[in-house]
């Protein structure tokens, strides 16, 4: 495309680049992510939904466009900040360029960014809104304070599935995935172990979802703050207090949380990224996790009836619970690691687990 816009942040500053992907100008929450690869998986996670999304890591498109490493149909985000852009990837499983891929699925790219400067920003002064427009505006102090003025959120409702549908239908274990914006990697793990996965959408009502009679229940990720769920959280503390096993996975880990009496807080500027360590509090042992959240519990107000299991090593943040009164258990993280490492993929082994046992208490 080669046409220079200008990406102007909430607190004043602007960034001159060259535009990729699609036309148009965008105002929304601008992030950063740390992965050195999978930004396919980053493109099409739906928890990125309504956010400017910076790449750290300076070369982006090299092995082009993948559609098996899609973690859910389309991408979600609003546009996509990268240093430099690949013209001619390289990769035998390439089927396309990340321009035309962007362009042909609406997405904003500008390249040509001081990534690297532009994340030192966001991490001093926090996640803040942001707008890409084709010129500067004339009084740019009057813009920046409205653009810092704006109310801009995300929404699960935006990305989660119109209607149910079921994956691996021979599997001999029965688990809904309630979708708040689930990966793909999330369903293709529990299908790996002998699960048939029924995925119903977020609005979906407690009773629905008993009536399935499932062996356990998942509690996707998903984008937005998790205390504006009200109505999906009380649906959540229904299905928990039924005695199901529940796992909750970031977004999912928040809701269950707020539904057992706990409270969130937002962060300061988010974990995002295939390197975030971890360290599980029962044993002290330190894992290298993927992330992809601005919200995390507050430790603080979890209830007497649950633990914190595991802690981030960076802040300190909440990253785990375990339910005394409940079958349940909730992580932050990211086990099904789509992209980034794979220490933590037991715990859907715990949750096989989990409900195997179950299983056999109620006969």
């Amino acid at each position: 495309m080669n046409e220079k816009a200008f990406l102007i942040l909430a607190n004043g500053m602007t960034f001159a680049g060259t535009r990729f992907g699609a036309p148009g100008e965008v105002t929304a929450e601008i992030c950063f992510t740390t992965g050195m690869t999978g930004y396919l998986e980053t493109l099409t996670d739906p928890s990125y939904h309504g956010q400017i999304t910076v790449q750290t890591f300076p070369l982006i498109g090299n092995y082009g466009v993948i559609p098996d490493d899609f973690e859910s149909p389309r991408p979600r985000l609003s546009a996509y900040v990268v240093r430099e852009l690949c013209a001619e990837p390289s990769n035998f499983r390439s089927r396309g360029r990340l321009d035309r891929y962007l362009r042909d699925s609406g997405v904003i790219g500008l390249e040509g960014i001081d990534t690297r400067r532009l994340t030192r920003v966001i991490r001093d002064a926090g996640a803040m809104n942001a707008a890409i427009r084709d010129e500067l505006p004339a009084d740019l102090e009057a813009f920046a304070a409205e653009l810092a003025a704006k109310a801009l959120s995300s929404d699960v409702y935006a990305v989660t599935c119109e209607k149910p549908f079921i994956v691996n239908p021979d599997g001999k274990k029965h688990v809904v995935l309630w979708d708040f914006g689930f990966k793909g990697g999330i369903a293709r793990a529990l299908a790996e172990r002998g699960c048939k996965v029924s995925v119903v959408p977020a609005g979906t009502p407690a009773k629905k979802i008993l009536a399935l009679r499932p062996d356990g229940v998942l509690l996707s990720n998903g984008p937005g703050d998790p205390a504006t769920y009200t109505d999906i959280i009380a649906n959540v503390n229904a299905v928990a207090e039924s005695g199901l096993p529940l796992f909750g996975i970031c977004l999912g880990h928040q809701l269950l949380a707020i539904a057992r009496g706990a409270k969130t807080l937002k962060l300061k500027y988010g974990h995002r990224g295939g390197n975030q360590p971890v360290r599980e509090t029962a044993t002290g042992r330190l894992f290298i996790t993927s992330q992809n959240h601005g919200y995390a519990v507050d430790s603080s107000t979890l209830p007497q009836s649950a633990r914190e299991s595991w802690v981030n090593v960076s802040d300190g943040t909440c990253e785990g619970i375990d339910y005394e009164d409940v079958n349940a258990f909730s992580v932050q993280f990211h086990p099904e690691a789509c992209a980034g490492p794979q220490d933590t993929a037991f715990l859907f082994g715990r949750f096989v687990k989990d409900m195997e046992e179950s299983r056999h208490a109620a006969r």
